[in-house]
């Protein structure tokens, strides 16, 4: 019978992508979501009940240990940006990353991937940044055989940072930045995930892996080449993070007095925490290249999916030579 990989937030954005790279490689893949209504577009990853969306709350014991039962691989590629409701960067980030690891461990998983994040710091300023280097911790300490990965911003069709912008840039005329200077590292979705799959293969050493793609750009820089794909001429004002202090307060007051009925989706005082550093591999770090794996450099692969926000879409390139013919 072919191996059992469990891959927690197996339908998220990290996660779909080793999903569909397991499947690929023959082995069984269950999904474990706390939604498996929801997460029906996996199945096609794969032949007829190869690939399988469970419910599993990384907070809850039993639904993990359920999830887990059986499993021969472990990915963990459960992670949050903002915090809302019962979802905490603690309970999640932390206590259910190390969860995952003791109940893979008591099954008998033979490998364990956990997906963290580059900026995980004990000492960091942010809650995120602690509980990702907090979550680090447990899983070593119940797994220590466990690979885990470091991306900085992950990018590719889905995400949630280019996708942003350009929506903005489609109806504003600017762009309004704070940490304009922090410098980040993207890295496409499909590198990581490859990581991911190498790893419960079992062809790379266990520990830690910084992952970044081939440029460094500050934030400023990043919308600048977001902005040349689109096509589209819009300002991009950077502000103080002083600036941004009342404003992130203000934001979460209101998520709180409304019981998490209006979440803030904007701009965290934790984010602001966050932005105050590069996101950049650090030196000596193992990197992609230690894994086998090429970085994809951003200009190969945004164009592919972000052609929607320009100003003809996909049609855009057909205005352009119609132009030319007048």
């Amino acid at each position: 019978m072919p191996q059992l990989v469990t891959i927690f937030g197996g339908s998220g954005f990290v996660g779909r992508y080793v999903a569909q790279r397991m499947a690929r490689a023959g082995w069984r893949v269950r999904v474990a979501v706390r939604r498996p209504e929801q997460a029906g577009f996996v199945r096609p990853y794969g032949v007829v009940g190869q690939v399988e969306p469970v419910a599993a709350n990384i907070r809850d014991e039993a639904s993990v240990a359920a999830a887990l039962r059986g499993a021969d691989a472990v990915v963990n590629c459960v992670g949050i940006l903002a915090e809302t409701g019962k979802q905490r960067f603690a309970a999640l980030q932390a206590e259910g990353a190390g969860r995952i690891a003791r109940l893979a461990a008591v099954e008998g998983a033979a490998r364990m991937v956990h997906v963290s994040a580059i900026g995980a710091d004990p000492n960091g300023a942010s809650a995120y940044a602690r509980s990702k280097a907090e979550g680090e911790g447990l899983v070593q300490a119940a797994f220590p055989d466990a690979v885990i990965l470091r991306p900085s911003i992950v990018f590719g069709p889905e995400d949630e940072f280019f996708n942003r912008f350009a929506a903005m840039a489609r109806l504003s005329p600017a762009i309004p930045l704070f940490g304009a200077a922090t410098k980040f590292q993207p890295v496409w979705v499909e590198d990581v995930a490859a990581a991911a799959e190498k790893a419960v293969l079992g062809q790379v050493a266990p520990g830690i892996y910084e992952l970044g793609g081939p440029e460094v750009l500050s934030f400023r820089g990043l919308m600048r080449r977001m902005l040349e794909v689109i096509r589209r001429d819009r300002a991009i004002i950077g502000f103080p993070n002083a600036l941004g202090w009342p404003m992130a307060a203000g934001f979460d007051l209101l998520q709180a007095v409304s019981f998490g009925l209006i979440p803030n989706g904007l701009l965290t005082r934790d984010q602001l925490r966050q932005l105050a550093r590069d996101n950049v591999v650090a030196p000596g770090a193992r990197t992609l290249a230690d894994l086998g794996i090429e970085p994809t450099a951003m200009a190969a692969v945004l164009e592919s999916y972000l052609y929607a926000y320009r100003p003809g879409g996909q049609y855009s390139a057909t205005r352009a030579s119609a132009g030319n013919l007048r």
